[in-house]
């Protein structure tokens, strides 16, 4: 509903400041009701948020941005320490933990150490000095700092994707252990026997996992589970690249390469592609974790989907808890799901050098 012509020659005629109480009498609501527009609260309906801002353009109301602040409370922050956002998957974490706290109107500070122990110290010591009110800490280093171990006596820390050893401190993963296990053991079901791995970090919990999934599926399906050929990597895409042409030039006769990450199975069939080997028909090649680009790839990466939007959410939830004086559960363990593509088939032949 509009504003009548006479109440817009009596808006002409006012003379003093323009408070909210003229607004909320214009537009016939409450001044809390004025109040929960300016605020943008969702309990107000289209039709009267619609006259209320009507009713403030007509009589050219400026908030008064000094006691709105007065009365509103102070604008809350938790801060996310990342390895780096050049990871898909990373960045996933990262969108999952500010789409929560949008709700809630908190400021998200992000801090990115490109997995170095130093730097996550340094922010873990920063955040705690601004006094954020908690943080959500995925580590790219594995070490458990002074810094951190003093958030984690705050009570107001949460982990996400990685654990770290000998800190007792809420932990949102996926099940990486049997998402490695399901994918190897699918490999070996199709035929393959000469086993490549590129690990993780061997600092990181989640490579841990994986490699135990791995070497569990080989043990079941009557291998040595030593007997893979094991690299580590850093979890990019350079060092799959490099080390898929270290293990393929020390043992030609393996048939497939389990690579800790999409990343890293990237870089692997890069190095496939120009070295001239077939993949899948000389090398089968695996990743983790499904990122976008691993379906769009030539071939089709199988690989283990683990929702790290979702995990986010989870570790952001999980924190505000935390900080509000609840109970929530210590542990979040997300399922793990094989993404079976078109970068794996039956060895069909020895691939020649």
């Amino acid at each position: 509903m509009g504003i009548s012509s006479g109440g817009r020659r009596g808006i002409q005629q006012m003379k003093r400041a323009v408070t909210i109480r003229d607004v909320a009498a214009l537009a016939r609501v409450s001044v809390g009701t004025v109040s929960a527009v300016l605020n943008r609260q969702s309990t107000v309906s289209e039709g009267t948020r619609q006259r209320v801002m009507e009713s403030i353009e007509a009589l050219s109301y400026k908030p008064n941005s000094n006691a709105r602040s007065l009365k509103r409370p102070r604008l809350s922050s938790i801060g996310l320490i990342v390895p780096d956002l050049q990871n898909p998957f990373f960045s996933s974490i990262a969108e999952g933990v500010q789409d929560i706290l949008e709700e809630h109107d908190i400021l998200l500070v992000l801090c990115m150490t490109g997995g170095r122990a130093e730097r996550e110290q340094y922010y873990a010591q920063a955040l705690q000095s601004a006094r954020l009110d908690g943080v959500i800490y995925l580590t790219g280093s594995g070490v458990p700092s002074p810094s951190l171990m003093r958030l984690a006596k705050s009570k107001q820390i949460i982990l996400v994707d990685e654990s770290v050893p000998g800190v007792v401190i809420p932990f949102v993963g996926t099940q990486n252990r049997h998402g490695a296990f399901l994918l190897a053991r699918h490999v070996l079901s199709q035929g393959h026997r000469k086993v490549g791995i590129i690990g993780g970090p061997p600092r990181l919990w989640t490579s841990e996992q994986r490699l135990a999934g791995y070497r569990e599926a080989m043990a079941a399906s009557g291998l040595d589970p030593d007997s893979g050929l094991l690299a580590e990597g850093e979890y990019d895409e350079a060092s799959g690249y490099r080390l898929a042409r270290v293990l393929l030039e020390t043992d030609p006769e393996l048939t497939v390469l389990l690579c800790a990450n999409d990343l890293m199975a990237i870089g692997a069939i890069r190095y496939c592609r120009e070295a001239g080997i077939d993949v899948p028909a000389d090398v089968s090649i695996t990743g983790f974790d499904n990122i976008a680009t691993s379906s769009l790839l030539e071939p089709a990466l199988t690989t283990v989907a683990q929702p790290g939007h979702e995990m986010g959410q989870a570790a952001a939830a999980l924190l505000l808890h935390h900080i509000k004086g609840t109970a929530p559960p210590e542990t979040v363990e997300f399922p793990t799901r094989v993404c079976l593509r078109d970068s794996v088939a039956p060895p069909r032949r020895r691939r020649r050098v």
